[in-house]
């Protein structure tokens, strides 16, 4: 027997009442929300500690879960950035006429989404968001590693809910501690209608293999950057250590650096020069390790094995390959990818607009760092998730990728000719 069955039929009866909610009420809880997180900064940094404590001081998973006042304001702003954004439900499109019938799609809610995830406490407040601003009712499973912080955050969500007058049980967490919930909840056909994981390559993996409900996958991301053989170099060396340095623990950040081989002499020195400051760990190929070894500290310098290349680092790590042209870059972003974002560092527009074409991901960049892939970077005020799949959504999924739509068709009394 599915032991989240209460919490299943609470959240289905939950998703009818917030569908058709006002969006001025949608809008007013996501303000509470915006003001509670400020209000209980102390309180939720005081969780946190507990959650933080329990962690090596080098796991990549500690910086993920770490939460200060910055970072607290940062998860306020985001909410606040959904609220002025249009009503993603209720819109309108493809009037047409048929057969005396009058048709068009609306937008409407999925209805109930289970999130699962790993160490992310803003996860928490940032999918809260998305789904009340879409109108849809929403079941968490984090992991335990932020027990805590996940009980302080949906004390903060349920009093913003309880000030807009929407029902607690529009945003229920299960029992982070308890990890056997999660098969409960991604089986739980005809009460959730979307279940995303975010987290671990194993996480995701076991979702997607387990799940009887619809799943949509958020891959983790091995992300590349090409610089060309006509890239300005001093700064494509910048692009490359923000997208390498800033925040290495998150899904967009630098895995696999790619240079041609014209330039490869010359950029290393440049970047490498960046990179050391950060003490950042050089996995590197034969060609530029021979190149690197007279400019790197050689205890941050190793020669590269292939399973370097297609590896998630999630820390300040990285594998550096030298490539005879665009179409050898290519070739092994195709390969090694998980589809989440690269990017190229080009003067040319012939290389642009083949790599742009060619390059199979959600998110393909020209002369910008892959840093950019978040929902909020993009103006979606946030983002549920980074989808690496192809179907319904891809790359950053704010309000309106957590929608579907409905044919809306009048008659009179019309039979089928």
């Amino acid at each position: 027997m599915n032991k989240l069955l209460p919490q299943l039929k609470r959240a289905k009866i939950a998703a009818k009442s917030v569908n058709v909610l006002s969006h001025a009420t949608r809008q007013r809880a996501l303000k509470y929300l915006a003001t509670e997180l400020r209000e209980q900064a102390t309180s939720i940094l005081r969780a946190n500690s507990k959650d933080a404590a329990a962690l090596d001081l080098n796991d990549p998973m500690r910086d993920r879960l770490l939460l200060s006042v910055e970072r607290i304001e940062g998860m306020a702003q985001e909410i606040e950035g959904l609220v002025d954004l249009p009503d993603p439900i209720g819109k309108t499109y493809n009037h047409r006429t048929r057969h005396g019938l009058k048709l068009y799609r609306q937008r409407v809610p999925l209805g109930v989404i289970g999130i699962v995830y790993e160490s992310r406490p803003n996860v928490t407040t940032d999918v809260t968001g998305i789904c009340l601003k879409s109108g849809n009712a929403v079941i968490l499973k984090g992991g335990k590693e932020a027990k805590y912080s996940y009980t302080a955050l949906m004390k903060v969500i349920h009093a913003a809910l309880t000030k807009a007058g929407i029902t607690k049980d529009a945003v229920q967490m299960v029992d982070p501690t308890n990890r056997a919930l999660v098969t409960d909840l991604i089986t739980a056909d005809g009460y959730l209608d979307l279940v995303i994981p975010r987290g671990s390559q194993r996480l995701i993996n076991f979702v997607r293999t387990t799940a009887t409900v619809p799943v949509i996958e958020t891959g983790a991301g091995v992300c590349h950057t090409f610089v060309d053989a006509t890239a300005n170099l001093k700064k494509s060396a910048v692009v490359v250590f923000n997208a390498k340095t800033q925040r290495p623990s998150v899904c967009n950040a630098l895995d696999t650096l790619l240079i041609h081989k014209k330039i490869a002499k010359k950029f290393l020195p440049q970047v490498a020069e960046l990179l050391q400051t950060k003490h950042v760990e050089i996995y590197a190929d034969s060609g530029s390790y021979a190149i690197l070894k007279t400019c790197y500290p050689s205890k941050l310098l190793k020669k590269a094995k292939t399973t370097d290349f297609g590896r998630e680092f999630l820390s300040q790590s990285m594998s550096v390959k030298i490539v005879g042209n665009i179409e050898q870059a290519i070739e092994h972003i195709n390969t090694y990818s998980s589809k989440h974002s690269e990017a190229i560092l080009t003067e040319s527009k012939t290389n642009t607009n083949l790599f742009q074409t060619l390059v199979d991901a959600a998110v393909v960049y020209t002369n910008a760092s892959t840093r950019f892939s978040d929902g909020s970077m993009f103006g979606l005020g946030s983002e549920i998730g980074n989808s690496t799949q192809k179907i319904h959504a891809r790359g950053p999924m704010g309000p309106a990728e957590m929608t579907t739509y409905k044919w809306i068709v009048a008659g009179k009394y019309t039979p089928r000719p």
